[in-house]
């Protein structure tokens, strides 16, 4: 990869890790309500299922997808229909839990969800399709590119998810006052909301 396509690449990373998407919104919202270190699951899980979709589109999954119209338009389908849920369950979210049984009532993401909303995220899909065609893959060379990578991959996957989460934590204990954290999720469940109807443009 020449030093031009290779500073292309981090360009369009840095741009679109750190805009806010599904990822970063629940990775701030997970970490604000159940704090950094239960957030950690999640902000782990999106760079795992994120290379994970992209080897697959590399595979020939992308391709699937975009030969078949009706099976492209069924995963945006879930993923708006899952986002939308999620939003709904972070808009109903009390301000604080009844009690410590109630801690993670109603709104969380672990790992294995996390990972597995990679494969209905519009924005992950349109990122593994645009880098897999851009940086991947070129003939005689698809391996040794994947090996640069996908490195990149996660570590801007990793380092966008744990920033927002930081933020997230770090307002724990001035939303924990009023009503604030029921605000931070309602607006939080708007961004997804938002999120979902991009994707329906997209």
């Amino acid at each position: 990869m020449s030093p031009t396509e290779f500073a292309a690449l981090l360009a369009y990373a840095t741009a679109m890790a750190f805009t806010p998407g599904p990822n970063t919104t629940l990775s701030a919202a997970l970490a604000a309500n159940h704090g950094l270190r239960h957030a950690m699951r999640f902000v782990v899980a999106v760079p795992v299922g994120w290379c994970l979709l992209l080897l697959a589109s590399m595979a020939g999954l992308g391709a699937l997808v975009a030969a078949l119209p009706a099976l492209g338009d069924a995963v945006r389908w879930v993923g708006v229909a899952y986002m939308l849920w999620l939003a709904l369950r972070l808009w109903s979210r009390q301000a604080a839990p009844v009690n410590a049984d109630d801690s993670l009532a109603g709104f969380d993401v672990g790992f294995a969800r996390g990972v597995a909303l990679q494969f209905v995220n519009g924005k992950a899909w349109l990122n593994a399709l645009t880098i897999s065609a851009t940086w991947i893959t070129v003939e005689g060379q698809t391996a040794l590119r994947a090996a640069q990578v996908l490195p990149i991959a996660v570590f801007y996957g990793l380092a966008s998810n744990f920033t927002y989460a930081c933020a997230g934590a770090a307002l724990r204990g001035w939303l924990a006052q009023g009503q604030r954290l029921r605000n931070f999720n309602r607006t939080m469940a708007l961004v997804l909301v938002a999120t979902a109807l991009w994707v329906l443009r997209a």
